[in-house]
Parts: C-alpha cells; structure tokens; sequence
C-alpha cells in the first residue's frame, strides 16, 4: 500500500511544524508548504535528521500557479492541514485600513480556498483540516482577524457538505492561545493580561492543536464532518469559576 501523502501550510514552525512532526511520527510523509525558504528548508533538514519523512517546499499560499505547481509534484495526497495564517496587532475596529482588512482575508480565507480547491481537484478521499482559531467567536480589537478565521469556519462547513460525496472529510481545529513566536512577540504586560484569562493559567503548546489534528486525519476522525474543534481549554465556555 502507497504511504499516505500530507501537506501542511505553515509548516515550518510553530503549530504548523508540530503538526507536521506528528503526522511524520504517525507514518504519513508530510511536505511543508511555508513562505519562507530558508526555514522551510532547515525544518525539512532538521525531521530528516531524525528520520521524520518531512520535506520542505517555499510556496506562497496566495499564489494559486504555484500552489498548483507544488501539489502536482505529489503522487497521491491524503490530507490538508490548511495551517498557514496571519494575526496582527490588535486595534479598534475604528482604526482598521481598507488595507488592513484585505491583507488578513487574502492570506488567511483566500491562501486557505485556493490550497483546498487545488487538492481536492486532485483527492480521492482523504481529509481537509482547516485551522481557524477561538476568535471566531467574537472580540475585541481584531474585527479583521475574527472575520477571517469566522470564514475559514463557514468555509469549512460548506465544502464539507460537497466534498463528502467524494469521501473527502473536512473539519476544522479552533486553537486558544498557543505558545509560537506570535506570542512570544508581546509584551510582558499582554502576555501577563492574556495568560491571566486561560483557565489552565498558560497557553497551550502547539502539540494540544497537532493532537486535533492528528484525530480528524485518522480513519475514526474522517467519521467526523464540517465540524469545528475548540481546543482552549475551555475558555470558550465562558463560565466564570464557582
């Protein structure tokens, strides 16, 4: 039997590499798509170093030829892991740009359609996970991130009414706040502000959301269909403590 083949957008760090490590570790033999060559290209060195089947390939998820030039380099895909995305700073929906707001679409709705749409032309059966993010229910100062990734969530949910018929299964993984250099790039009095409203009293690490991942990929995952994971730790819930 053919090993079964994976593509991860983003994955050259972060919840995208873990992802990547995990499915390898699984068995699948994973090719990262992610923007940046150079450290798409040392994840790949560093998994083939221990013995993960990972290659890196640089591919700008917004740029539909090339998206389709990579995907065509691979025999027979399996599995989607529309990972690659982008935040920003936080500002008052008041103060977002026209510029602001096509920016977080183009990367985050449009780079995730347009892999979706080049694989699935190409799968016979399989599975699509799309990342959204808890953020689609709602916040403050982010309007162009919610309604980004509160796209991703609908989006997901209407392919999975059409891809079904053709055994692919599409669902997607809504992360809290997760330990990656987005973070990592916060103050330390947001870090302390954020940290202090998650229920376990710390982010998550990238492996909780390659976990979800990993589930909805497998045989008793793909039973699952245009459903949305949370996995916050709760957060969600919006219930105080007793």
């Amino acid at each position: 039997m053919a090993q079964s083949q994976a593509i991860v957008t983003g994955g050259a760090r972060g919840i995208g590499n873990a992802i990547a490590r995990m499915l390898a570790a699984q068995g699948w033999s994973v090719t990262m798509f992610d923007r940046d060559a150079a450290e798409v290209a040392a994840a790949a060195a560093q998994a083939a170093s221990e013995g993960f089947d990972m290659a890196g390939r640089a591919v700008d998820i917004t740029d539909r030829a090339a998206v389709a030039e990579a995907i065509a380099d691979i025999d027979k895909l399996d599995l989607i892991v529309n990972n690659a995305g982008i935040a920003a700073e936080l500002l008052p929906f008041a103060q977002l740009s026209r510029a602001d707001f096509d920016r977080m679409l183009r990367v985050n709705v449009h780079g995730s359609f347009v892999v979706a749409q080049e694989a699935a032309r190409r799968m016979a059966g399989g599975a699509i996970v799309n990342i959204a993010s808890r953020g689609y229910l709602g916040g403050a100062g982010a309007a162009h991130y919610v309604a980004s990734k509160t796209a991703v969530v609908a989006m997901t949910r209407a392919m999975a009414v059409e891809l079904r018929w053709r055994k692919i299964a599409v669902n997607a993984v809504a992360p809290g706040m997760v330990e990656t250099r987005m973070i990592a790039d916060f103050t330390d009095a947001m870090r302390a502000q954020l940290t202090a409203l998650e229920p376990s009293g710390a982010a998550l690490a990238p492996r909780s959301i390659a976990s979800a991942v990993a589930y909805l990929a497998s045989e008793d995952g793909r039973k699952l269909n245009g459903q949305v994971i949370l996995v916050d730790g709760g957060k969600s819930l919006g219930v105080e403590p007793l």
